[in-house]
């Protein structure tokens, strides 16, 4: 169905309706949650470059995590302390991020791999991109992307560690077309119905330009779309991030398919882009977190040993969403993450464009 776009109200979904069936100060409970894991996360990344700068220890894996949606932030130096001890993330007895629960963390059959079909299928999946209709945001006009998610991570409650999943769960998110007002409401974030706000200026009073890492709508319009510019592009603005520069620009392209709303033309270059990056598989059967399934396009990164897999839908080709998968083995903070682990999982149930933050398709502005 296409979109169409009203300035009374918001666009019609496009994706979901043939698919679906500042300064150091204490911070809320949630939001001192995030800022504590997204803190291991870059404790965790320098660690990994000290090790391999040093050859004297095995390079231990760069968790996903939860998506930076902002620029970087300055913690208290009271969330500091209580974020850090002996580099692993403590979260107190009873308590859990957002009030969101916890279970163990999913377990799935490894999917075989394949290099056969790879082209076919990115034609098709870039083909299906074009086709579709993906309304010009307006000034005033924001990006409103809706999805159901979960993440697992290593939690540690005094001296015992232990592998969990925060359940699914509905995630909203806004941004305006030039990036510097949003809002996300996710309970694995923030415990607040209203969730937090990522308007900037960040919470260093910053207001840094749109790029890569902060990509609004209007920054993504002016983007090239020659797969082989596109690609180079991402290779430059993601040359010191990742544990490899092909997997980071591999992640990258997934965080625009997830956390954006590209204009057609570039959703389909994003794609015919990943197709070059080596090491890119098909991954025949695969299942998003509404459990629809699908084909995947996928990448391992060799040195966490997880996989991230794309998840369209093998008669569309639709994107649906997104998983990343333990494929090897492996050891973080005392805990082994096995094979099969779901260390992520999303299902896109929605994007569209609205006039006002909060607002949903479907209401009146």
């Amino acid at each position: 169905m296409k979109a169409t776009q009203s300035r009374q109200s918001p666009a019609e979904w496009e994706e979901s309706a043939p698919l679906l069936p500042q300064t150091a100060r204490e911070l809320p409970t949630g939001r001192h949650q995030f800022h504590k894991e997204r803190l291991m996360a870059h404790i965790q990344q320098d660690t990994q470059r000290d090790a391999s700068t040093t050859k004297t220890a095995p390079t231990p894996p760069k968790p996903r995590g939860l998506r930076l949606l902002r620029p970087a932030f300055v913690l208290p130096a009271m969330a500091l302390t209580a974020a850090v001890v002996a580099g692993t993330l403590l979260i107190d007895s009873g308590v859990h991020s957002g009030g969101l629960a916890t279970g163990p963390a999913a377990v799935i059959p490894v999917g075989a791999t394949t290099t056969k079909g790879l082209p076919q299928l990115i034609d098709q999946v870039a083909l299906a991109a074009a086709e579709q209709t993906h309304p010009t945001v307006a000034p005033g006009q924001y990006v409103y992307i809706e999805s159901q998610t979960a993440d697992t991570f290593v939690k540690t409650v005094g001296d015992r560690s232990s592998l969990a999943s925060y359940a699914l769960h509905r995630r909203q998110l806004w941004q305006s077309a030039d990036g510097t007002k949003g809002r996300l409401v996710d309970a694995a974030v923030n415990d607040s119905s209203e969730g937090e706000t990522l308007s900037l200026p960040d919470e260093r009073g910053d207001t840094p330009e749109a790029g890569l890492n902060h990509p609004s709508y209007d920054y993504l319009a002016r983007m090239t779309t020659d797969p082989d510019a596109l690609l180079k592009l991402i290779y430059k603005e993601t040359a010191t991030q990742g544990n490899t520069p092909d997997q980071e620009a591999f992640t990258k392209i997934g965080d625009l398919l997830v956390e954006s709303y590209p204009p057609a033309k570039l959703y389909s270059a994003l794609f015919k882009a990943a197709a070059k990056i080596p090491g890119v598989v098909v991954v025949n059967d695969a299942k998003d977190a509404l459990g629809r399934s699908g084909v995947a396009v996928a990448r391992l990164d060799e040195t966490s040993g997880e996989r991230e897999e794309w998840i369209f839908d093998k008669k569309t080709h639709v994107f649906l969403g997104e998983r990343t998968v333990q494929v090897k083995s492996v050891t973080q903070d005392g805990v082994v993450i096995k094979p099969g682990t779901v260390r992520g999982i999303s299902a896109i149930t929605g994007r569209a464009i609205v006039d006002n933050m909060k607002q949903t398709p479907g209401q009146k502005g």
